[in-house]
Parts: structure tokens; sequence; C-alpha cells
């Protein structure tokens, strides 16, 4: 076998568990969309939140592999900022903005909803000139 077609055989042996973390990775970030949609509380939508998934810029391979990260730009009215996912384990990691991370250990509404407060403070602090930034992805 040459090396192509190790490397051709490798990528066909871990497609689906790829294809899985993408789709779990996607799914966040959907969920993310939700949760921003209605962080404003019961009845209180925001109506000018959308979710664009673009691959990656900073990706160097494509398929990703395993533990690849995958983006999104939402649309916050006048903002938008850019997140990306990965999984580590059963948790995902992901960054956002200038510098602001992630670790999401569970899916539950309550955890994507403090997420989603959390980003909005975060912009919020940003655009008012008094953010640090986050740290690094952890």
């Amino acid at each position: 076998m040459s090396d192509f077609d190790a490397l051709q055989a490798a990528i066909r042996r871990r497609a689906t568990e790829r294809q899985a973390e993408a789709r779990a990775c996607e799914a966040l970030l959907g969920a993310l969309y939700h949760a921003l949609r209605t962080a404003g509380g019961p009845g209180l939508p925001l109506n000018n939140v959308a979710l664009d998934p673009v691959p990656d810029p900073s990706a160097t391979l494509r398929p990703p592999p395993l533990g690849g990260t995958h983006a999104a730009w939402i649309r916050l009215g006048l903002c938008e900022v850019f997140v990306r996912v990965r999984r580590e384990g059963g948790a995902f990691l992901g960054e956002y903005g200038p510098g602001f991370s992630f670790r999401l250990d569970d899916l539950s509404e309550e955890a994507l909803t403090a997420l989603a407060r959390r980003m909005l403070r975060d912009l919020t602090a940003v655009y008012a000139g008094m953010a640090a930034g986050g740290g690094a992805l952890n």
C-alpha cells in the first residue's frame, strides 16, 4: 500500500466519527443561536440574531480531523461575532470575539442561556471599551 493509499484509508476509517463530531459541533452552534435569541428572557425574543455557518478559516486540513474546529458567524443586530467550537472528550470548547473562551460540559438550556448572556455582556464590554479580553482556550 502506498503512502497515498494509507492516507485515504485512514480518512475513510474515521469518517463516521468525524461526521458525528461535526454534527455535534454544528448542533451546539445552532443551540447557541437559539439561546442568544431567547437570552432576553421569556417572551422577549431577539429578532435581529442570525447564524451563518462557515468553514473555519484557520483550518489547515479538509475534512477537519477529529478535534478540529467548526465555526459560524453569529449576527447580533449591528454586531457580528465569530464563534468556533471543537469537541474534547465529552466537552465542547469554544472561542468567540476578541479572545473570549468557554467550556460546556452539558448542553442544558440553563448552560446555553448562561453562555449566551455572558457572550452578550462580554461583547457589550468590548464595544463600551471596558473589556480586556477573555482567556486562552482551556
